[in-house]
């Protein structure tokens, strides 16, 4: 379909409203672009757009095409060539669920576990919940693994001292 040199990766980050994803995709599809690969969230009281755009029109194009609707919803924007296109990247295999008190240090805790048994984060979320009298950090991580989940239970059982539950599982990928 597209030669991987024409793929583009386009990164939005604004404060949260309605209409953005519907604006932004109206405005690729105008100059012809395709979208691969997205993540689009909310994160705190903005909302943050990651994807994979690719089309015959110019960087420049797909800029000028952007950037009146970037600056009517207040979005900063940045667009860079990306090496690869599509599906090339692990299927995650393994889940990492973390949830303890919140303080400082739980994801560096938990991700330096993890990479000491060669775990390779494809993905982490993460929120805090509760209150500020008592909040709640919770971190969900997906990732591929050729280490047992015992092993990587293993890793992070230091973790309970410290006030953090970690479970670990399988990714059940249903393909087909």
């Amino acid at each position: 379909m597209s030669d991987m040199s024409e793929w583009n990766l386009l990164t939005l980050v604004g404060a949260d409203r309605p209409g953005i994803v519907a604006r932004v995709t109206r405005a690729l599809y105008g100059t012809g672009c395709t979208l691969g690969e997205a993540s689009m969230l909310r994160l705190g009281g903005n909302f943050t757009i990651m994807m994979m755009v690719s089309a015959t029109a110019s960087e420049q194009s797909i800029r000028e095409a952007l950037q009146p609707v970037a600056e009517e919803l207040g979005l900063r924007l940045h667009l860079d060539p990306l090496q690869g296109g599509l599906h090339q990247h692990l299927l995650p295999n393994v889940q990492v669920r973390v949830n303890g008190a919140d303080r400082a240090g739980i994801v560096a805790d938990v991700t330096e576990a993890l990479v000491a048994r060669g775990f390779h984060i494809l993905e982490l979320e993460s929120d805090v919940a509760g209150g500020a009298e008592r909040p709640l950090y919770i971190m969900n991580i997906q990732g591929y693994c050729e280490a047992t989940l015992e092993e990587l239970g293993e890793a992070l059982s230091g973790l309970g001292e410290r006030g953090v539950a970690v479970d670990v599982s399988p990714v059940d990928l249903l393909i087909g």
